[in-house]
This record gives structure tokens, C-alpha cells and sequence, in this order.
């Protein structure tokens, strides 16, 4: 495309700056609870307080993390398929799909969900040869393996401090961990922002490569693209998904400041590496995984497993449904426009 698109095209690259940005808000608004049900639940922090902190974190994760989940994210479709109405209906499929999952208080990925948008509206464009296979494998890995490394994480790390404190008294634990609540939220939040943030960047990204404003090459990227992405995620995280805040921090498995802290603390470890590593993951299921793990960990009774199991069935669901969704909104915006 012309690095000079019209004054038309230049108004619908706008309007679909500004839906991923809203998607970018969602997202932060849907994952609130990830960060802020532990420390809310265990009273460390009151909701309006916690929600503060971790929008604070999330931002921040701008300065720390490069762009590798961006890159990846921008190569999940055959760069020869991405137009502007690919990007609406993978955009238009993936908020569907967080709303509803919002509006029942079901834990879902917006990773996923928006990972689902971009495979339903180039196959509904292009067939299946849209799909870069390597690309769409590792975030379907990891639907997997990222609760997996949570739960081992969160596990392994209250009995290892169950082990060094076991000479405190209850009262005590309870007092360092509600301080040390507070670090391993920000940790967290760290890895959500450093995680989340950059899948719509990668949207974002790719708009401006169709729009001619840049290229494949990381420099190309303006700053102010980023400094958005993380900022709309941020916005988000600070007005909270309250919906499902409490399905997060208690109906799971009962947490006290030691199991938040250790939840928190494995959640973050694995969206590190994640990052690092240029991996898009759910931050749902890392933390789930882990507050699963936490609660595993004391007594595999003190875990609701017919709770957890519904939650899964919302993660099977998540691709499919909003690749179905995407599918209809790209149909829609073919005709339309």
C-alpha cells in the first residue's frame, strides 16, 4: 500500500487504531481480577487501592520488557492476507467474546480470544493457508503449559515457605506476607502489562505496516503506539473487571497473604519467561494455574475442582468461539464496506 493512503483510508486506520486500543482497555478491564483478586480477597488491599497498584505496575512494564510478543503476534496470518477488515473482524470477535466471559464472571483468555479473532477472519478471508502454523503453535502450547508452570510454581513455592517459616507463628507469616503481597503483585502486574499490552501493539503494528507508516523492522515502530498500548491496558486494569474478581480470589481455594503471595509470585515467573521469550500466553490461565497449585498444595481437598473444570471449559471454547465470531464481523465488514 501507497505510503500515502487516501484521506478514506486514513480515517478507517484511525477508527481501527482507536478498536484495538478499546480491545487494549477491555483486555486491562477483563484481567483485572488476575492481579488484584489475591491481594483484594486476603485483605491485604482495599479494591479501589489494589486496582491503583497494579495499573501503576502495568505501565511501568513499558521500561522493562521489549517487544518480542508483539513481533509474534503480528505473524500469526500470512502477511499477504491482513487487511482492515481481517484486523475489525479479529477485533470485533475478540471483545464479543470478553464481553460475554465478563459478563457471566468466567475467567477467559483475552490472549486467546483475540489469538481466535485473527484465525476466524483471515480463514473466513482466505481459507486455512492464511494461517502461519508456527506462529498459532506456541500460544496453543502454552494454552497448557503456561497453567502448568503456575501450578508448579505456586506449589513448589509455598512448601518452600511453608518449610522456612515453619518455626513462626501464624500471626507473623500472616504479617510478612501481607507486605510481601505487595511485591508479588507488582511482579505480576509487571508480567501482565509486559504480556498483554504488546498482543494489541502487535495489532497495532500491523495496521501501520498496511498503512505504509512502518515496517517489519522493530525501529519503524512509533513511540507513541506503544506509550498507547500500555496505556489503554493500564486504564483498564484501573477501572476492574469486579465480575470476576471473586471467582479469582476465593471460590477456586480459600487464600490467606502466604497463598496470595505464592499464587502471585508463580503467576509472575512464568509470564517472565513468557515474555522473554516472545511467547503470548494467557494471563488467566497462568494464574489460575497457580492459585490452583497454591491451594493443591495444602490439601487437594481445599481446591473446588468442578470449578476449576468449568473454567477450563471456557478456555477450550475460547479460540473457537471467537474465531466464529471474528468470521462473521469480517463477512460483515466485506459486504458493508
Amino acid at each position: 500500500m501507497s505510503a500515502q493512503p487516501t484521506v478514506v483510508l486514513l480515517w478507517v486506520l484511525i477508527m481501527l487504531i482507536a478498536l484495538a486500543l478499546a480491545f487494549d482497555f477491555m483486555n486491562g478491564f477483563h484481567d483485572a481480577a488476575n492481579a488484584i483478586a489475591t491481594i483484594v480477597s486476603t485483605g491485604v488491599l482495599r479494591p479501589g487501592q489494589a486496582v491503583v497498584w497494579a495499573a501503576a505496575f502495568n505501565f511501568l512494564a513499558l521500561f522493562v520488557f521489549g517487544l518480542s510478543v508483539a513481533a509474534t503476534m503480528g505473524k500469526v496470518i500470512d502477511p499477504k492476507v491482513v487487511d482492515y477488515h481481517v484486523i475489525f473482524g479479529a477485533l470485533v470477535g475478540a471483545i464479543a467474546w470478553n464481553f460475554v466471559t465478563w459478563y457471566f464472571g468466567i475467567p477467559s483468555s483475552s490472549s486467546h480470544a483475540l489469538l481466535g479473532g485473527m484465525i476466524g477472519a483471515g480463514v473466513a478471508k482466505a481459507g486455512l493457508g492464511a494461517l502461519v502454523g508456527k506462529a498459532i503453535l506456541l500460544p496453543i502450547v502454552f494454552i497448557l503449559l503456561s497453567p502448568t508452570l503456575g501450578f508448579i510454581f505456586g506449589a513448589l513455592l509455598l512448601l518452600l515457605v511453608s518449610w522456612m517459616c515453619r518455626r513462626m507463628t501464624p500471626s507473623k507469616v500472616d504479617k510478612w506476607f501481607r507486605g510481601g503481597q505487595l511485591i508479588s503483585c507488582a511482579l505480576y502486574s509487571l508480567g501482565h502489562g509486559s504480556n498483554d499490552a504488546q498482543k494489541t501493539l502487535g495489532i497495532v503494528w500491523l495496521l501501520l505496516i498496511i498503512a505504509g507508516y512502518a515496517t517489519t523492522e522493530r525501529s519503524t515502530l512509533p513511540y507513541w503506539a506503544i506509550v498507547a498500548c500500555y496505556a489503554a491496558i493500564s486504564l483498564g486494569t484501573l477501572f476492574g473487571g469486579w465480575r470476576i474478581v471473586k471467582t479469582m480470589g476465593q471460590k477456586i481455594t480459600k487464600l490467606k497473604p502466604v497463598g496470595g503471595f505464592c499464587a502471585e509470585t508463580g503467576g509472575a515467573m512464568t509470564l517472565f519467561i513468557a515474555s522473554s521469550a516472545g511467547i503470548p500466553v494467557s494471563t488467566t490461565h497462568t494464574i489460575t494455574g497457580a492459585i490452583v497449585g497454591v491451594g493443591a498444595a495444602r490439601k487437594l481437598s481445599a481446591v473446588r475442582w468442578g470449578l476449576a473444570g468449568t473454567i477450563v471449559w471456557a478456555w477450550v471454547f475460547t479460540i473457537p468461539a471467537s474465531a466464529f465470531m471474528a468470521a462473521i464481523a469480517w463477512w460483515i465488514s466485506w459486504q458493508i464496506f
